[in-house]
């Protein structure tokens, strides 16, 4: 099982969400940003992490969600999702191949990570 972190990302009333690249597993899906848990980090201070790594932006924590378990065939993820806010910082992809700043009705037109669509479905229906 690989334990990951990803963030969704408010900047304003618009979410954050990242594409893969042509080289990462999972080619070409949409995302939340985030990363693996390394070693004895805790789950806020890896989010925080990665986020300035891949995204190069710095974000505050407002609340964590439920985890999302995905059986992928070769391997098991436990995504562990994060709603933050955008504090600082300029968007610039490390891994990614794109990304879009959305309105919340505007996520479900995506070709989302298996993992990633139990959250989509919660956000969706937190707007109601």
């Amino acid at each position: 099982m690989i334990n990951v972190t990803c963030a969704i990302v408010y900047f304003d009333d618009k979410i954050l969400v990242t594409q893969r690249s042509e080289k990462m597993k999972l080619p070409l899906k949409w995302e939340f940003p985030g990363g693996k848990l390394e070693g004895n980090e805790s789950e806020i201070d890896c989010i925080k992490r990665e986020i300035k790594e891949e995204i190069n932006i710095e974000i505050d924590i407002v609340k964590k969600l439920s985890d999302s378990i995905f059986d992928y065939g070769t391997f098991q993820i436990k995504l562990i999702p994060f709603i933050g806010n955008y504090v600082s910082g300029t968007i610039k992809l490390a891994e990614h191949s794109e990304y879009r700043l959305l309105d919340m009705f505007e996520l479900s037109n995506l070709d989302w990570a298996e993992a990633d669509k139990p959250i989509v479905e919660k956000l969706l229906k937190l707007a109601l």
